[in-house]
């Protein structure tokens, strides 16, 4: 069963949404609490997440930047701003369909039907600035093809996607390249963060890995400042 996380504060509309969908078919879950939400979010990993804009503390705008930025997670704002700037906003920061309540059953059902089948079989991929990673084979997608990528290079580009913006201490890169982290050997480290930089240049990719000093790597959107 599929199953949607609804992030939305106003009770008797979550309800009701809930009620949709649960008849519609689908397992619901919902963000009752609205500290976090982004990593509540994340942690239950569902198969789409309604979102609406207006939230307590941090907004939706932010939620749906840092959900597409550590995850594949499609994300459905419904929210009761219907201005034009707003829509495009959300469209620009990675959410798959805008609709503005108060909204037909038929066509909310119908949205997250059509975004449900645009992400049939890409549970595994992570979507980084202008490519998907296949976390499973470590296939790259990027400019209509696919490259197959060296293991430790796909294993340091997942860890990198995971962390969105934030910085990737060197402990993590270790671990996630020979699942330790008790000697942490940086010529080994650097020799396999080099070579996916130049696969990332030879690939024209926007992306850049960045040293932050003493601390580790961060991978950067083209134009990102530290």
């Amino acid at each position: 069963m599929k199953q949607i996380v609804i992030a939305e504060d106003e009770l008797f509309m979550r309800e009701e949404l809930s009620d949709i969908l649960q008849k519609a078919g689908y397992e619901i879950l919902e963000i009752t609490e609205f500290d976090h939400v982004a990593d509540q979010i994340l942690a239950l990993s569902p198969d789409l997440a309604l979102l609406d804009l207006n939230l307590p503390g941090m907004s939706g705008f932010q939620i749906c930047r840092e959900l597409k930025q550590k995850s594949a997670i499609p994300v459905l704002v419904l929210t009761s701003r219907d201005q034009m700037r707003d829509e495009l906003h959300a469209l620009e920061l990675g959410a798959d369909e805008y609709l503005t309540k108060p909204c037909r059953k038929e066509r909310l059902l119908a949205r997250v039907s059509n975004v449900m089948k645009r992400y049939e079989g890409r549970s595994n991929l992570l979507e980084g600035p202008g490519f998907l990673l296949d976390r499973q084979t470590y296939t790259l997608y990027i400019h209509n093809r696919s490259v197959v990528l060296a293991k430790n290079q796909g294993k340091l580009l997942e860890v990198f996607l995971n962390h969105g913006n934030e910085v990737v201490s060197k402990e993590k890169l270790c671990l996630a390249l020979w699942e330790t982290a008790e000697f942490i050997d940086e010529n080994a480290l650097q020799v396999n963060l080099t070579r996916l930089k130049k696969t990332m240049a030879n690939l024209g990719m926007s992306g850049q890995i960045v040293p932050v000093r003493g601390i580790g790597y961060r991978l950067l959107p083209e134009g990102g400042t530290l």
